[in-house]
């Protein structure tokens, strides 16, 4: 089963932030509760979330309701961009190139870092050295200043002029062979689920309930690619990359779960929330983001 906190990323990042972002606990609860989390974990990981500035409270009457912070919802939509991103973007041939020396008292700050860059997309060319042919400027930007390590850090935008291949560059900074294996399992493991759950789908021998569970697990799964998947221009993955058939797998099933999944949330979500705030435009079977 997944961890509570990280379930409950998934669902503001699929769901709530398109309903005006604002949950009331009882009804997180219940949503939860179908995954197998409890309330006392719930509570805590809501907690633990608002203490790392993710979300934040707000009291009315009686009840308790949490909205993303303005660093959540940039960080959902950066996340929703990249998970619903189907094909490989064109390549720009430039390098971004971020080297840093954080003195060792500020050990915490480098680690933190390290895992920010990662999520990123930047890999690891060398010690204090990252690289990516993305363009992250911003991303950048953002880290620098949360961090307060403008005196620690270059950032450049460079050609490559060799005398190696881009592609060595790759090699060296990303473990793509690694990233294709995991692929291989997505595929292997969710194909077989697809069809099953398609021909249950077709029968009536699915609950709404549990296309939610079965919707949000996918997502849950997939989104970890977030974390292992740098998101590399077409010029610089092999020609038959597995990310590839992953993402259209994924979006064929987020599509066959959608309709149902979104019911059983918006029977929840209508008890005690404000079901006017949801965004007009959004469509559960046609994800703003899956564009092929």
């Amino acid at each position: 089963m997944a961890n509570t906190q990280s379930m409950i990323f998934t669902i503001y990042g699929d769901y709530i932030r398109h309903y005006g972002n604002k949950i009331w606990i009882g009804s997180l609860i219940r949503v939860l509760k179908e995954f197998g989390h409890n309330e006392q974990s719930v509570r805590v990981a809501v907690s633990r979330m608002v203490k790392q500035g993710w979300i934040q409270s707000e009291k009315r009457g009686n009840k308790s309701y949490y909205f993303l912070t303005p660093r959540g919802e940039a960080r959902m939509e950066e996340a929703a961009r990249r998970i619903f991103k189907l094909k490989a973007h064109e390549w720009d041939g430039k390098w971004r190139m971020l080297m840093y020396t954080i003195p060792e008292e500020k050990r915490q700050i480098r680690d933190e870092l390290r895992k920010e860059l990662l999520w990123s997309g930047f890999g690891s060319f060398s010690n204090g050295c990252w690289i990516s042919p993305n363009d992250l400027e911003k991303e950048v930007k953002m880290l620098i200043e949360k961090y307060d390590i403008s005196e620690y850090v270059d950032f450049f935008i460079s050609d490559y002029k060799g005398p190696k291949e881009d592609r060595v560059l790759v090699e060296k900074s990303w473990p793509l062979e690694e990233i294709e294996g995991k692929y291989e399992e997505f595929i292997s493991t969710y194909s077989k689920r697809y069809i099953v759950h398609q021909s249950a789908m077709a029968s009536g021998q699915m609950t709404d309930a549990e296309c939610f569970v079965e919707r949000a697990n996918l997502v849950h799964e997939y989104r970890k690619f977030l974390f292992t998947d740098p998101g590399l221009p077409k010029e610089l993955l092999p020609s038959m990359w597995n990310g590839d058939h992953a993402a259209l797998l994924f979006a064929q099933y987020y599509k066959l779960l959608a309709e149902p999944a979104s019911r059983f949330f918006e029977e929840v979500f209508s008890e005690d929330n404000d079901m006017r705030r949801k965004d007009k435009s959004y469509d559960a079977a046609d994800h703003p983001y899956i564009v092929n």
